[in-house]
């Protein structure tokens, strides 16, 4: 059965500044139970992370900072959005969301997040909207639990993951590949296992070439046993901070070929949604809620 991450609290309505882009953690279920692909039964709404598991990836200073709000102006602004407890538990939710979706990984093949993808949460400080990284934070719990010895990100959000970058620049056992704008935020790139940059205006035909052919190489030679998958639709042309012009057809043909790629290979895939900031909101909700029905499609 496809599991899903999903709680009210993903919901939370920081302002109206931040209403747009949040909305689609509430139209996405609605979507996908309105039209038969998930009912109630693929949901399930995560707890709050243990301490003991971001600390295996954030440092304690940052943390304890982090929690007790404590943060500077500079770090907030780094950040992006106004700091509350809210937020903090809002963002330990969705890290307990994806840890829980990469157990079900295991026994399933496949899971998703609703939310997650905060590939911009450094070891030491958030930046661009990320608090806590919850790719990062699962994948150090199958390391240390012993349910995963060789793992892989799979970053195709239209950012450098640039957090996760850094957080696993000196253990080999997990392998951080990143495709993203060439000319985007981060404009101070971090160093990933592999990092391809794509120019502005990548239209579906070089942008698919690319993916293609370098990710099942290095699937090959990494030889993963466990596959983190941020599927960011911000690739989209008409993403307001994309600056890509990827359509919905060639983000959907993405999403088909690297789901089947963990399928045809037997590598459990834990995916979460990343970016998604299109200026038509109906883009935003139809590009995420393909990369669900394929899931379903493809695994079940």
């Amino acid at each position: 059965m496809l599991k899903i991450a999903f709680d009210n609290i993903y919901k939370h309505k920081l302002n109206e500044n931040h209403r747009f882009p949040m909305i689609k953690y509430e139209l996405i279920p609605e979507q996908l139970i309105r039209e038969g692909t998930c009912t109630d039964e693929n949901f399930f709404s995560p707890s709050i992370i243990s301490e003991i598991d971001i600390l295996k990836v954030h440092t304690n200073e940052y943390y304890k900072n982090l929690i007790n709000q404590n943060l500077t102006k500079k770090e907030v602004r780094a950040i992006g959005f106004p700091m509350s407890e809210k937020l903090v538990e809002r963002e330990k939710k969705i890290m307990q969301g994806t840890k829980e979706c990469s157990i079900y990984a295991l026994e399933f093949g496949i899971s998703m997040n609703i939310a997650g993808g905060t590939h911009h949460a450094f070891s030491n400080r958030g930046e661009a909207f990320c608090l806590l990284n919850d790719q990062a934070i699962s994948a150090m719990f199958l390391k240390s639990n012993n349910l995963a010895n060789k793992i892989m990100i799979i970053d195709l959000d239209v950012h450098q993951g640039n957090g996760t970058a850094e957080i696993f620049k000196n253990i080999n056992s997990v392998f951080t590949a990143s495709f993203h704008g060439e000319n985007n935020y981060p404009f101070r790139k971090e160093k990933s296992d592999f990092d391809y940059g794509f120019k502005d205006k990548t239209d579906d035909k070089e942008y698919l070439n690319q993916i293609k052919y370098h990710i099942p190489r290095l699937i090959e030679e990494f030889n993963p046993d466990f596959i983190f998958y941020l599927s960011g639709v911000d690739i989209l042309e008409n993403d307001k901070l994309g600056r890509l012009s990827v359509s919905i057809k060639g983000c959907k043909e993405r999403d088909n070929f690297i789901l089947n790629l963990c399928k045809t290979n037997n590598i459990p895939v834990q995916v979460s949604m990343g970016g998604g900031y299109s200026t038509n909101l109906n883009e935003i909700i139809e590009a995420h809620s393909n990369t669900f029905r394929l899931a379903q499609k493809i695994f079940f």
